[in-house]
């Protein structure tokens, strides 16, 4: 960014949302680099000329307190795209003898927030020094994002993250788009995925791959392949292919499994490029011990209650004649745990977090009316050890 532009946005007190321009038909729409939609906030004209002129827009406000949007280059929104993360990083060695203490002693570099077994660790910092294709599986919030962004936190490389899941155009975020200007004519820009593969040594981080557009994978098939390595630019770049650099890491996350509505079946293909690094699902002791670095200052009572009604729901979801269909992710208790900490009580956070999550028909036998049940336990006297047992009482009687 030029000093003349950082002086503008310091001067205006801009806020930090850029968006992208894409023509959909006849009608222009505006979206950040996290899926969220602006066309209705920003004039047709403003839009129309930003993408002819292959310009991103950015919001800014006025001395009166007013937004409105200011055409920026586009590089301004690629920026938002690949998040850079402030570590303390270390050099990773490159001769054998020096590798195997790297990696045997790389323990200590695992955030303490983190919980990931050593062995599933040093398997994780050993794969990425050697080059490898990594793709994190495991359920829903169990902590794949955070230990995917932790690796890159411990390698002292470029490092860029693409949020597959949310991306519009599959096309457009890997290779970039062809633009109409009247002095310029047709020209092709390339994305900010297309400069990540040229950085020599880069780790590129790419998010929920498994709710990604299957054109997405079709288009990374020949990037990830390593008899490959090698992305199929558009005709209009006039350049048939674009290698990989040198060193480039691609780590990915995933949620495998039919029970997730919005995810795709991966193609097998593209599992075969990947070494497998699987996410456990915390246990109630492990997720206590989470919640109780994270929240120090939250009532241990409630950090045990959150942590056990979170892994009643996972039980109970695991069994055959259970009352639930799916648990509370850790991700949820986090969340649970943030509310309690912000001043709301036992019952109020779990009303705005956690039932939601639960279906609401069945009167009595719902499922929700379960998980009221089970909270409300913990609200009367602390303890859900007799739930189940008086349910099985009166069955008996």
């Amino acid at each position: 960014m030029s000093e003349k532009l950082t002086k503008e946005k310091e001067k205006n007190n801009m806020s930090s949302i850029v968006v992208k321009v894409e023509k959909s038909g006849n009608r222009y729409n505006a979206w950040d680099a996290n899926g969220v939609k602006y066309t209705s906030s920003i004039t047709t004209g403003a839009r129309k000329k930003a993408f002819n002129n292959g310009m991103a827009l950015e919001q800014r406000v006025n001395k009166s307190g007013k937004t409105y949007w200011w055409a920026v280059p586009m590089s301004e929104f690629e920026k938002t795209t690949a998040p850079v993360f402030d570590v303390s990083s270390v050099d990773v060695p490159t001769d054998h003898a020096e590798m195997l203490n790297f990696i045997h002693t790389s323990y200590s570099l695992k955030p303490q927030g983190l919980v990931m077994s050593e062995l599933k660790w040093k398997y994780l910092i050993r794969s990425a020094v050697r080059g490898k294709n990594i793709l994190m599986t495991g359920p829903a919030g169990c902590g794949k994002t955070m230990a995917a962004k932790s690796l890159v936190n411990s390698l002292d490389r470029p490092d860029f993250y693409f949020n597959m899941g949310s991306t519009q155009d599959p096309r457009a975020t890997l290779i970039g788009n062809v633009h109409f200007d009247k002095k310029k004519g047709t020209y092709f820009s390339e994305s900010l995925f297309v400069k990540a593969i040229q950085t020599p040594n880069a780790v590129i981080l790419l998010d929920e791959l498994s709710r990604a557009h299957p054109d997405a994978w079709n288009i990374l098939m020949t990037v990830l392949d390593q008899g490959q390595r090698y992305l199929r630019l558009d005709e209009a770049s006039g350049q048939e292919t674009i290698p990989v650099a040198e060193g480039v890491t691609f780590v990915a996350t995933a949620n495998i499994g039919n029970e997730y509505t919005s995810t795709r079946v991966m193609d097998k293909a593209l599992m075969d490029r990947f070494t497998i690094v699987e996410m456990d699902v915390l246990d109630d002791e492990q997720e206590l011990g989470l919640l109780s670095y994270m929240f120090p200052n939250v009532e241990p009572d409630l950090l045990k209650a959150v942590s056990e009604i979170a892994h009643t729901t996972r039980m109970e979801s695991k069994s055959d004649t259970g009352k639930v269909s799916n648990g509370v992710s850790t991700r949820t208790s986090v969340e649970m745990t943030g509310l309690i900490y912000d001043g709301f009580g036992l019952d109020e956070a779990a009303e705005v977090s956690i039932y939601p999550q639960f279906a609401d028909e069945g009167g009595i036998d719902s499922e929700r009316t379960f998980v009221k049940q089970l909270v409300q336990k913990y609200i009367s006297d602390g303890s859900s050890d007799d739930l189940f047992n008086e349910a099985d009482t009166d069955s008996v009687s």
